[in-house]
């Protein structure tokens, strides 16, 4: 299969990376041209989960570079720039393209789906972690499951290949077709754990070994939980222990926004917490924690 990752930093780099070391045609599309320039030098520097290897893969720092269509797009990219990361890559999207978005946050695929329709969208999260080094050269530092779902509903024979082409390469992935509550079990996910690691500088695993930390965690998610609660979304999990899992799971991980702030880069904190503080005030439901979360990283992000 012909696959195109577009954003491919730390997990983009990982899930790329992993596919073309069984066998399938990847390309990784990065504006960072150093990082492209280095896996294309020395192939990606892969360690953590299946020891330390280089592979051989290609990366280019602008779609632009890829002339053909492909057969799937994964979208890695940072929540702010989805619309123009996918505008830019329309060129490679054909009539029977797949794009499937494992990004943070909310409202992604509809803005996606604004460019390409809806019928070939897929949704998906995924409880891997994974750690940018140094250009060319990232760590994956967790593995778990990754879940996804057609974005309109309708389950397909693609779907379920693309499902098998993940678990091959050692991404085991399952399909729903409960796309609202996956996308809200996912953000419960980077609710408690992603603005929270930025703030305080720490790995995942950091939240769950301190009392005042995991409090602030709970705290965080279940102000997200009485906003699904209202808007009558089911989730699979209980959202609080759900997040503890996945940051014992990826303990020794730092989250994306950790390592946003500290290449100081603008974060996706308005489509995690953000997003959480924005349905609140919609439903009159109060987020008083998830609110100071946005301030802080804000407060950061205006100081760099």
């Amino acid at each position: 299969m012909k696959i195109a990752v577009l954003g491919s930093g730390a997990m983009g780099s990982v899930f790329g990376g992993l596919l073309a070391e069984h066998g399938q045609d990847v390309v990784l599309i990065d504006t960072w041209k150093e990082h492209m320039d280095a896996i294309n030098k020395n192939g990606l520097h892969l360690e953590g989960i299946g020891g330390d290897r280089f592979i051989n893969v290609k990366g280019v720092s602008s779609a632009d570079e890829i002339k053909d269509h492909v057969d799937l797009v994964i979208v890695f990219v940072k929540s702010p720039f989805t619309e123009p990361a996918v505008m830019g890559a329309s060129h490679i999207i054909g009539e029977n393209t797949m794009i499937m978005t494992l990004q943070n946050g909310l409202g992604n695929a509809e803005k996606i789906a604004e460019i390409t329709g809806s019928s070939r969208i897929i949704v998906g999260i995924t409880n891997n972690g994974a750690t940018l080094i140094e250009p060319g050269h990232v760590r994956h530092a967790g593995s778990g499951e990754t879940v996804i779902s057609p974005f309109d509903g309708e389950l397909s024979h693609r779907i379920n290949e693309i499902a098998q082409i993940l678990t091959e390469a050692g991404l085991p992935t399952k399909v729903s077709d409960e796309v609202v509550g996956l996308v809200w079990d996912k953000l419960m996910v980077n609710v408690g754990i992603n603005a929270l690691t930025a703030i305080l500088k720490v790995p995942n695993g950091y939240l769950i070994e301190h009392g005042s930390s995991e409090k602030l965690l709970e705290y965080a998610v279940r102000e997200a939980e009485k906003i699904c609660k209202a808007k009558g979304i089911q989730l699979k999990h209980d959202p609080v222990q759900h997040c503890k899992d996945v940051a014992r799971a990826t303990a020794a991980n730092y989250s994306s926004m950790y390592q946003d702030v500290a290449k100081k880069r603008i974060t996706e904190i308005d489509y995690i917490n953000g997003a959480v503080v924005n349905e609140g005030r919609k439903l009159g439901i109060p987020t008083p924690v998830n609110e100071v979360f946005v301030l802080l990283i804000k407060a950061l992000e205006e100081g760099y």
